[in-house]
């Protein structure tokens, strides 16, 4: 069995809801010299309540983007799992990569605010509210949408959306298309969004938390 195929209604208007929120969002900002994580924490907000309720109201089916009640707690249980092998596997990778002569550590460096209240908020936005948003509508949206056309363009399109945000015309942004890959086939797999969801939230914590050892 696998995800729940998503209608292109929801797709249409999901996308609709994000491209006006953050268009709202780049209106709010302009101008302004304050730090961006207040509003950036708040829209993100509302566009992943906005995201559930469109999907509730159109699908009619609590599970269509995974994240029905009764899979919440076990999702959490298997996320767990998953992200301790996830990052077993990162630093059995690190270790090789060290002996090598390469430094992961430099590319994976996240630059974080000097105010500890600050810091305290990025950690909020960037590791625990960013990721929510990102995985309902990357892996509960688009990928349960193109999810009809099999799984290998479901991983495809959904990574390649979910990696062009974080492009900046330079660096391949690797750890974005790793995560992408191994967030969908998690949802695949256990069929929780709430999966991807904590692998994703833990990943960014600890890319954040490396920085301070870089």
């Amino acid at each position: 069995m696998e995800a729940k195929k998503i209608t292109f209604k929801t797709l249409v208007i999901s996308i609709a809801v994000v491209f006006a929120m953050e268009s709202l969002f780049r209106l709010t900002l302009a101008g302004q010299t304050a730090s961006p994580l207040p509003a950036l924490g708040i829209i993100r907000c509302m566009e992943a309540v906005l995201l559930v309720f469109i999907a509730g109201r159109f699908e009619r089916d609590p599970n269509a983007i995974g994240l029905s009640q009764s899979k919440l707690y076990p999702g959490l249980k298997r996320g767990l799992v998953w992200s301790a092998g996830f990052g077993i596997a990162a630093g059995i990778l690190f270790s090789i990569l060290l002996a090598t002569g390469i430094n992961l550590l430099k590319l994976v460096h996240t630059p974080l605010p000097s105010a500890p209240r600050q810091i305290i908020l990025f950690y909020l936005v960037g590791g625990v509210i960013g990721p929510v948003w990102e995985e309902i509508f990357f892996r509960g949206i688009i990928f349960g949408f193109f999810r009809r056309w099999g799984l290998y363009p479901a991983i495809l399109i959904s990574t390649a959306l979910f990696v062009f945000p974080h492009y900046d015309g330079i660096h391949l942004p690797l750890t974005q298309i790793v995560g992408g890959i191994v967030f969908s086939i998690a949802y695949e797999k256990e069929k929780s969004l709430v999966v991807p969801i904590t692998i994703h939230c833990l990943g960014n914590i600890a890319m954040f938390s490396l920085t301070f050892f870089s």
